[in-house]
């Protein structure tokens, strides 16, 4: 940790550089002699990426960013709040703390929070910044969080993990076993030391997989923000037996979309139905989370086909995701889809598609844009139609 970048003068350089080409700043080079243009420049590159992710440390005064690695890996503020209104406690340890983005907001929840990383500069760093927050209640320990745990003979409220999905080679890994530290070999020792475990995934991780992996997995929470899932977290409760919960979450300006299922899925009858007056398009949450079967019970909507997640209805409902008005189904016929949409502006999707957006858009000559949507889609008697939409506020 350079202490030097903390100077009234270096802060000001680096406030004052954020909008600049930083390939022209690092050409130029430092004018600092005890700092290096590398150093400047990662200092200036966090911090332009921290205005939307990290408000809170873009803010803050005298911040210090460790490599950029650690700001790319970070939860964003939004999802460490989520997490942070999930669980309570007295004390929470965070295994694989990193940037202590998700401590910070755990500090919030729980009365202490114990912040581990194996890697001592970060741990230096992320200790200096929560004094720059004015954060009292959480202790850094720089150490790997599995042999601090094993030295300690605190049981805690709750354990909080991370795995990195990068093996011992950096190679990038896709199973929890896969992980480190890897959760499932060491599930029983985490369970000697608390009964409820919080686990942070890639949104890439196969949801089935990782409940097979695991042990007594109570809740299983889908995060997107924007429509863009961001987390998956698995929340596990020592002994719990009962059906896993499904929670998704879409996080937008202007509300929030929830949907919640039980697994495994109810063995619903599988009624399809022809298009009605309104389309449906389930949010990046709910797609991931696989509940296209429970969706018609909850909301009252029928699916296109067993394939197509997409759904209809004649009465306009709330629904998880973006919804639109009908304006004309057209049988995907070249000459006359042609005659349609031919040169024309038009925002196309495909769900159950045989073709992919990019080969529609030339082969009918579809530009994008307009206040259309079309989806190239599957009926329940197998045809395929081009559903034109105008999209629903």
């Amino acid at each position: 940790m350079n202490t030097n970048i903390l100077t009234t003068e270096v802060q000001y350089f680096i406030n004052n550089n954020l909008n600049k080409d930083i390939v022209q700043l690092i050409l130029k080079g430092s004018p600092f002699k005890e700092i290096p243009i590398q150093e400047l420049a990662n200092q200036i590159i966090c911090k332009q990426r921290s205005l939307k992710k990290l408000p809170t440390w873009f803010s803050c005064k005298n911040i210090y960013f460790p490599n950029k690695i650690s700001i790319e890996q970070s939860s964003s503020e939004i999802a460490a709040q989520h997490k942070a209104n999930l669980i309570k406690g007295d004390t929470i340890v965070d295994l694989t703390g990193g940037f202590g983005v998700d401590s910070y907001f755990f500090s919030n929840s729980f009365k202490n929070v114990i912040h581990c990383d194996i890697n001592t500069d970060l741990s230096e760093i992320v200790k200096y910044n929560f004094n720059q927050l004015n954060v009292s209640n959480i202790k850094t320990v720089a150490k790997n969080g599995l042999e601090y745990l094993k030295e300690t003979p605190l049981k805690v409220d709750y354990l909080y993990i991370d795995p990195s999905r990068r093996d011992a080679n950096k190679n990038k890994v896709h199973f929890l076993n896969d992980c480190l530290p890897n959760v499932p070999q060491n599930i029983d020792f985490l369970f000697s030391k608390t009964d409820k475990i919080l686990i942070k995934t890639s949104p890439l991780l196969d949801i089935t997989s990782a409940i097979n992996e695991l042990k007594f997995t109570k809740e299983v929470h889908i995060i997107a923000i924007d429509n863009e899932v961001k987390e998956l977290l698995f929340l596990l409760e020592k002994n719990y037996d009962q059906k896993t919960t499904v929670k998704t979450i879409n996080i937008r300006k202007e509300n929030t979309q929830e949907f919640d299922f039980q697994l495994p899925q109810s063995n619903t009858s599988k009624k399809y139905s022809f298009p009605k007056k309104y389309l449906y398009e389930p949010n990046a949450a709910v797609l991931k989370s696989g509940g296209f079967h429970e969706i018609p019970e909850k909301f009252n909507v029928q699916k296109l086909h067993e394939h197509t997640h997409l759904y209809t209805s004649n009465e306009l409902i709330l629904f998880p995701g973006r919804r639109f008005e009908i304006v004309e189904t057209i049988p995907y016929h070249k000459k006359t889809i042609s005659k349609k949409v031919s040169s024309k502006k038009l925002n196309i999707t495909t769900r159950n598609f045989p073709k992919a957006v990019a080969q529609l858009k030339k082969e009918f000559k579809i530009n994008d844009g307009g206040n259309e949507y079309g989806f190239f889609t599957t009926l329940p008697d197998n045809s395929k139609v081009l559903i034109i939409n105008n999209k629903i506020k």
